[in-house]
């Protein structure tokens, strides 16, 4: 599907996920804005494989978090493009446990804060106002949203994940769905707004991040034997999910889908049928 003529706002996309799902919004042809914060050599090896590639693309410095900075990128779409077709709220952090420690380390006394805000204030920053530069959309166009979220708004800090899914960023990744489900209906019809619930991924809570590098050989183990398709996931295979949810699925809404290789299901395997008793 071609999606010239069509603007798509993708905060995180410096990062491996974020990327690619940027990545494949371009290759369709979409104009990308792309907010932009830390992760300066990202930044740079982002901006630097998107030129390669011929993509419409923006970046802007804004933190997120902030009411100012968020209005600073609603106002320049609205004044270069005047419309906004596809919100993909790809914007988190969370501390890994097996990382940053204990909250009551004294590096940790934002930490907190940080999960909160980023994880959620931020994603309903970006909506609350991004919404009536979205219903500026023709009727006819049928714009959506999609929020990015973590099983570890279902798991919590428990079982073989524990290692990287903190408290804090656990609870905001359960108060999602409650915003997807609310601004379903608060969109609707024009809009469509659905979730996707990652599991582990690499370079985002799977192989090359630093929580990862720190597992010794039998906590991996013990979370190879709870993915039941016995693997993490790509980030480009995320974003071929993602681009379906924006793009192609025009009759789903407050829908949360699930894309975690079946790590929610592994702890309960189904066993062999008894032979009975009759």
């Amino acid at each position: 599907m071609q999606l010239q003529g069509k603007t798509v706002l993708i905060p995180g996309a410096s990062r491996p996920v974020g990327r690619a799902i940027a990545r494949a919004f371009g290759q369709a042809g979409a104009s990308l804005v792309l907010p932009v914060y830390d992760w300066p050599d990202s930044i740079t090896e982002m901006n630097q494989d998107f030129l390669e590639a011929g993509f419409s693309f923006h970046t802007l410095k804004a933190d997120l978090r902030k009411k100012t900075d968020v209005l600073k990128v609603v106002d320049w779409i609205n004044e270069t493009s005047g419309h906004l077709d596809f919100l993909i709220n790809n914007i988190e952090r969370g501390g890994m446990p097996v990382v940053h420690g204990s909250y009551d380390l004294p590096h940790n006394s934002d930490q907190w804060d940080i999960e909160i805000d980023t994880t959620l204030k931020a994603k309903w920053l970006l909506f609350h106002h991004c919404l009536p530069l979205m219903q500026k959309c023709s009727p006819s166009t049928q714009g959506s949203v999609v929020n990015i979220s973590s099983i570890a708004g279902e798991t919590g800090r428990s079982g073989p994940a524990a290692h990287f899914f903190n408290d804090g960023y656990s609870a905001a990744n359960r108060a999602i769905r409650t915003l997807t489900e609310t601004w379903a209906r608060q969109a609707a019809p024009a809009i469509r707004v659905n979730e996707l619930s990652l599991g582990l991924i690499r370079n985002r809570h799977g192989e090359e991040t630093r929580g990862w590098k720190a597992l010794t050989a039998d906590e991996k183990t013990a979370i190879g034997d709870q993915i039941l398709l016995d693997r993490t996931g790509y980030p480009e295979e995320v974003a071929k999910c993602v681009f379906f949810l924006a793009v192609s699925a025009t009759y789903m809404t407050g829908t949360v889908m699930k894309m975690d290789g079946g790590f929610s299901l592994g702890a309960s395997r189904v066993p062999s049928m008894p032979p009975g008793i009759l």
